[in-house]
């Protein structure tokens, strides 16, 4: 085995430990536990993440497993993220008023499902073949749905039925799309399946362009692009605040590199314009729907769940428009997204402590009753809406710039027009969250403020230095394996 592959499979045995550990370990030890055995998932991630990224021209490309600069750069942000949430996850779970399951077995089952989840989203970028790609997929809406109902409260319960069912409906359809390439390709095995197989089989024009499509709608919805996203809202308000970053975080964009793959294996039969002019209609049709919606006063974490669609859909416009600078865009607008993203629905743990209000309605001058919660509302905030000096400023920019540079430019000019539409709905958002004039009366201590404030001083320098490396990385050997893909 080589190391790359020795590496990956490290990534894929280490959070077993901590689904064994939550059955064997005493309760007394489970989450110190519980804790290292993250600390050793997110390091075996981050090892495998910096091979990818450091010699972007070498990739390991076999039957099961592939190791490339897309997958690499997810690995290192699912591990970033995993790691994060599992060390947030002691707050949650100590001031958890309810669950779904019994008193004593519920701390089990929630680390039990959140490594079971954690291990599935490592396996996605991992996954070598279609088939294999889409059964973690799969894997992952279970585990993530009983995660979204875990407080047992009949709002969550919904929506993680919500969740499953309307992702399981969508990976249906994305299944047929992938019987009829097998079809096509002449029956046989999941070796069909495999990326390289699928860009160097014979296969028809039209039957490919139909189970393309029916590929992309089908991922569609669990990558929550428009107008298949109505679960997105519900289920990142209900779940709890470790599992919510990881869904937006990590999951979205995990299955969004299976629908680019796809592209890249299917482009030389169905023709590049009309493989990313799928992707194109995806990210317009996102940005479209999110904006309103961003415009309109919610409550925090469903405000950030609309934004996920409006993010999915920048990032599917930069694989869509596919030249060197859009690549450049959409691989600082993941790793950006992801810090940004996650900070923001960690410090709802304190909001909603501080102002319990917060779950079903929009909250205002939080810098003033709390300074430190609204110094990171606000950052997160800023982040997200592309508030320079934030790095998803440089991604839009480049991703924008880089639909002209294709010759797409009025997909380029429709994206920097609702770009703007969005930012300009965060940015109301952000002065009337952070500085603005404080609703209701009931104020409490934040509980769980000091880890968010640590995290939000380890986010700053990421995202900062994440815009400086967006300013040379186009020209990066790490773009042009993004490029070149996996041919």
């Amino acid at each position: 085995m080589t190391t790359r592959e020795w590496l990956a499979t490290a990534v894929l045995v280490t959070p077993l430990a901590g689904i064994l550990a939550s059955a064997l370990v005493p309760h007394a030890l489970l989450t110190r536990v519980e804790t290292v055995i993250a600390c050793l998932t997110a390091v075996a991630a981050g090892a495998l993440a910096v091979v990818a990224l450091a010699e972007p021209a070498y990739r390991e490309v076999g039957r099961w497993i592939v190791v490339d600069p897309a997958g690499g750069l997810l690995i290192g942000v699912i591990g970033a993220v995993g790691l994060a949430s599992a060390l947030v996850s002691p707050q949650f779970l100590t001031g958890r008023r309810s669950s779904l399951f019994r008193a004593d077995r519920a701390d089990r089952i929630y680390w039990a499902t959140l490594f079971a989840f954690w291990v599935v989203l490592l396996a996605v970028p991992l996954a070598g073949n279609l088939g294999a790609a889409w059964l973690a997929i799969e894997a992952t809406t279970a585990a993530s749905a009983l995660l979204v109902g875990f407080s047992g409260r009949p709002r969550a319960l919904e929506a993680g039925w919500k969740y499953l069912i309307l992702t399981s409906l969508g990976l249906g359809i994305a299944l047929l799309g992938i019987l009829i390439l097998q079809s096509a390709a002449g029956g046989g095995g999941l070796e069909t399946l495999t990326w390289r197989g699928l860009s160097h089989a014979s296969l028809d024009r039209e039957t490919t362009v139909v189970a393309y499509v029916l590929l992309l709608a089908g991922l569609a919805a669990k990558i929550g692009w428009a107008p298949v996203h109505n679960w997105l809202p519900d289920a990142h308000s209900e779940a709890p605040a470790p599992v919510s970053a990881l869904l937006s975080a990590a999951l979205l964009p995990a299955v969004l590199l299976v629908a680019w793959r796809s592209q890249q294996a299917l482009a030389p039969t169905i023709g590049e314009r009309t493989a990313g002019g799928v992707l194109v209609g995806f990210g317009l049709v996102s940005l479209a729907v999110a904006v309103p919606f961003l415009w309109r006063s919610q409550a925090w974490k469903r405000l950030l769940a609309y934004s996920s669609l409006e993010h999915m859909g920048v990032i599917a416009l930069g694989i869509g428009f596919g030249g060197p600078l859009a690549l450049a865009g959409v691989a600082i607008h993941i790793a950006g997204h992801a810090v940004a993203k996650a900070l923001g629905f960690y410090a709802a743990t304190p909001l909603l402590a501080h102002d319990p209000r917060a779950a079903g309605h929009s909250v205002g001058g939080i810098g003033r009753t709390e300074p430190a919660l609204g110094a990171s509302l606000g950052i997160s905030l800023g982040a997200l809406a592309g508030l320079p000096p934030s790095p998803l400023f440089v991604s839009e920019v480049l991703i924008v710039a880089g639909g002209f540079q294709v010759g797409r430019p009025w997909a380029a000019s429709a994206a920097a027009m609702l770009l703007a539409l969005g930012f300009l709905g965060l940015a109301h958002a952000l002065i009337d969250t952070v500085i603005g004039r404080p609703r209701g009366r009931e104020r409490h201590p934040a509980l769980g403020l000091r880890s968010v404030t640590t995290l939000t001083a380890i986010a700053v320098p990421l995202l900062l230095a994440l815009t400086v490396a967006a300013l040379w990385l186009p020209d990066s050997a790490i773009v042009h394996g993004l490029v070149r893909g996996l041919g």
